[in-house]
């Protein structure tokens, strides 16, 4: 066990030496480490806890998710009947299902078994247990029911929430803030943590929009005020318009292009009136709409709608045929840039309602790090005493591993980008006495080889020999829970297992190949004949 070859020994303090450079990024002000090679930028991010900013807590519609099913289906029944040419009547959304009546009853088993064709196997675990998308009933009078089970609307919710995770991230990446926390919580609610982030009101604002953006031909055939009074074509709605003084506008239900069909949105100013303006740019599809609605339609206002709301109606001057084109509404510099932001993430599938929210101070986070450096230190020492006062010279080398093993864990979780949270701090202060019980066991097991009457190197080399068992199997336990605190729990308690995980790995690598490699070379040099434990 005391026997090094000249690679491995070589290897062990290169190993040890680059994994601790990781941590040096650290050290130095985030502006300077920006001029550094990316490959040298990868540092440790304080989590909300310690840097402070903002917290919020996400809840997905669920009544939404569930109204935009039935219309789907609304939407699919109505495609299917039609292509077939059945006739049917009375057709819509109502007590949690979709009602058709088929018109002949000679053509009732064919729609039944065109409708039935809609409904498909649920993906997943669900699929498996033979639930289906949608059940196909039907009743006397040629009436035929759709209902949507309940394990397609959660299959849907959890397929929202997976969505909307991705829109976020883009959406507070956008905001240029440093690795924010964006992850589920429960069946239909998202957990939103953005460091250094005071003021959230913005990220609310941004966060609050589904923006879900529709292009459509404004309905000149009739006036505003004659639609207010409740003279509404069959195929308009009423709109309001986005700036205040709120003005309404009919605008037809036809979506001639859709918010997906945007590739790129960006905010500038008009060439002529020097206005904040959003210019946005459409995929070929979208482009292929949009000059054909442009085209068809010199001379008429068309709509562009966010959210059910107005916000700019220009008039169609001339076929717009390039793909792109600009969206002016009197808007303000950060209005213009929040609007391209939202555009350029996409839109939410279904609305997310704020259920909860903090902001963590910076003078609150900046107590916790003193806390905790404080609590660090005190531990440290207390350790290092502790070993200097009972194991001695041995002491010292075990002292000089623990150094290493804290210093390699700060440079693994700079590799990893990892945000360090409070609870973090307690894991890696933990690792510190892990690390030290390491080298307990083994000074312990060398003083048992001693008083066995073996000679001093030979009980070195036993003592190492002998503990490994016992300190792999302290470890691995601890390794596992760890491991399932990383899995089951959340925030927190993941930063804890993740710190304590690290530090397992690298205190089995310090006590077992550091350690050793100090004590062997100590021996190799002084040749004891007796051990100053």
């Amino acid at each position: 066990m005391l026997y090094f070859t000249r690679w491995k020994a070589l290897a062990i303090i290169m190993t040890a030496l680059a994994i601790c450079l990781c941590a040096v990024p650290n050290f130095f002000p985030e502006a300077q480490v920006k001029t550094w090679p990316k490959w040298a930028q990868r540092h440790i991010v304080l989590g909300l806890d310690l840097q402070g900013g903002s917290y919020l807590l996400l809840e997905v519609d669920s009544n939404y998710v569930k109204k935009e099913k039935l219309d789907q289906v609304r939407d699919d029944a109505r495609k299917a009947l039609r292509d077939a040419r059945i006739a049917y009547t009375g057709l819509a959304a109502k007590n949690g299902a979709v009602e058709v009546r088929i018109s002949k009853e000679e053509e009732f088993q064919t729609a039944l078994g065109k409708l039935r064709e809609l409904s498909q196997p649920l993906g997943g675990l669900l699929g498996s247990n033979g639930q289906r998308s949608l059940e196909v009933s039907s009743a006397d009078g040629g009436l035929i029911r759709l209902t949507v089970p309940q394990a397609a609307i959660t299959d849907r919710i959890r397929q929202s929430v997976e969505q909307s995770i991705q829109i976020i991230e883009k959406r507070v990446n956008e905001l240029g803030t440093v690795e924010p926390l964006i992850q589920r919580q429960g069946a239909d609610r998202i957990l939103v943590q953005v460091p250094g982030l005071q003021d959230p009101t913005r990220l609310k604002e941004i966060l609050g929009k589904t923006a879900k953006m529709d292009f459509r031909m404004v309905d000149s055939s009739v006036s505003p005020d004659q639609a207010v009074q409740g003279r509404v074509p069959a195929d308009s709605d009423v709109l309001m318009s986005s700036q205040a003084p709120k003005t309404p506008y009919v605008i037809k239900k036809q979506v001639l292009v859709s918010g997906g069909d945007l590739t790129d949105a960006q905010p500038g100013f008009d060439s002529r009136t020097s206005e904040p303006i959003v210019t946005f740019r459409f995929n070929s599809n979208g482009a292929r709409k949009f000059a054909q609605a442009t085209t068809e339609n010199v001379g008429q206002p068309f709509a562009i709608i966010l959210d059910n709301e107005v916000i700019s109606a220009p008039v169609i001057r001339e076929p717009i045929t390039g793909g792109s084109g600009q969206i002016s509404g009197n808007f303000t510099v950060q209005e213009a840039n929040d609007l391209a932001i939202l555009l350029r993430a996409g839109a939410l599938p279904a609305p997310l309602t704020i259920i909860e929210e903090r902001t963590v101070g910076p003078g609150l986070g900046q107590d916790s790090i003193e806390k905790g450096e404080l609590a660090a230190y005190v531990g440290s020492i207390m350790v290092i005493l502790f070993m200097l006062l009972t194991y001695r010279l041995f002491g010292v080398f075990a002292n000089i591993a623990v150094a290493i093993n804290v210093a390699m864990i700060f440079g693994v979780l700079s590799l990893l980008n990892a945000t360090l949270t409070l609870p973090g701090i307690a894991g890696i202060v933990l690792t510190v006495g892990i690390a030290v019980d390491s080298n307990v066991l083994i000074y312990e097991r060398i003083r048992e080889e001693i008083r066995g009457g073996r000679t001093a190197i030979s009980a070195i080399d036993a003592g190492f020999k002998r503990a490994l068992a016992t300190i792999l199997d302290s470890n691995i336990t601890t390794f596992i829970a760890a491991a399932v605190l990383f899995y089951i729990g959340t925030g927190p308690v993941r930063g804890f297992a993740v710190t304590l995980g690290i530090g397992i790995i690298t205190t089995v690598f310090t006590a077992f190949e550091v350690t050793r490699l100090i004590v062997a070379t100590w021996v190799r040099w002084k040749r004891p004949q007796t051990v100053p434990i």
